[in-house]
């Protein structure tokens, strides 16, 4: 019997939600950042296995929402509740208790009654029977259908995690063909990838105010006969100030993220990369509506 279906990945801002769909995929499919906010809408990822594929929704951090942004991307995350078959609801074994974000999760799936599986991420952090409190704590609360503790970056995990996937889905077909892995586009990959290297090697000296557009992307073969896309990228910033910064002295730092993010295309995307970036000032891009809308739920 061949099961499917559809798992929504949900969680506070920093909890290891995107390392965790990218151990689970296999593949890079989501940027990450040891920041806030990484995720900004919701991105697939599928595990075919042999008897199930599982099409997982990486959703955006749950956070206090301070512009037009923040309120789509929270909005994104909770519209893709009532859609999924499964929830996977991550949270920090480091927590003494269920606090205030995610309890507001906690009541949008105790609305919707989705199946859950508690997922208690970093539990290399704890000792045993804090962990323990922990879970009991969450028992009281919903009846999930497992409460599984990990460490997203360990590989054992993994089959874990899917093998009780599987286990509680439904009969059905594959909605994809088994050699995809994601929903996003080549174009989406590349600008994800760019804001990843950016915020990664930025550290805190520009916060999460940047946004990554790519503007030209075409493929040709080069003499050698190989194929190559030549992408050119724009990355938005809100201040002069941060425009600099990203730029770098003589350049350096917006090299060294395009060097970087065409490392990274190349390895994931199995292609020949010639990357071109720009920076720019857009004071006001986290309130404009054409911009912001591009962060909604696509269905």
């Amino acid at each position: 019997m061949f099961k499917s279906g559809f798992v929504t990945l949900i969680g506070r801002t920093n909890v290891g939600k995107s390392t965790l769909i990218n151990l689970l995929v296999g593949e890079k499919v989501a940027a990450i950042a040891n920041k806030v906010q990484t995720t900004r809408t919701a991105i697939k990822g599928i595990v075919n296995r042999e008897n199930s594929q599982i099409i997982f929704t990486d959703t955006p951090g749950i956070h206090k929402p301070r512009t037009k942004l923040n309120e789509t991307m929270i909005e994104t995350s909770f519209a893709t509740i009532p859609d999924s078959d499964i929830v996977l609801f991550l949270i920090e074994a480091t927590s003494d208790n269920i606090g205030k974000g995610d309890r507001i999760i906690l009541d949008k799936i105790k609305e919707t009654k989705r199946k859950t599986i508690l997922i208690i991420n970093k539990i290399d952090l704890v000792e045993k029977e804090k962990l323990l409190n922990l879970i009991d704590i969450y028992r009281k609360e919903y009846d999930f259908e497992a409460v599984i503790p990990i460490s997203a970056k360990k590989e054992k995990y993994k089959n874990i995690i899917l093998d009780e996937i599987e286990k509680n889905l439904k009969e059905g077909p594959a909605y994809y063909d088994i050699e995809e892995y994601t929903d996003q586009t080549l174009r989406q990959l590349a600008e994800e990838t760019i804001r990843e290297k950016a915020l990664k090697i930025l550290d805190q000296e520009v916060p999460h105010g940047i946004f990554v557009e790519v503007e030209k992307m075409n493929s040709r073969i080069n003499k050698k006969g190989e194929e190559i896309y030549d992408i050119e990228a724009t990355i938005y910033c809100l201040r002069n100030s941060h425009k600099g910064i990203i730029i770098g002295k003589n350049g350096e730092m917006l090299k060294r993220i395009g060097t970087m993010a065409r490392i990274d295309m190349e390895k994931n995307f199995g292609l020949k990369i010639n990357l071109k970036t720009w920076v720019k000032v857009k004071e006001d891009w986290q309130e404009n509506d054409s911009i912001v809308n591009k962060f909604k739920l696509k269905k």
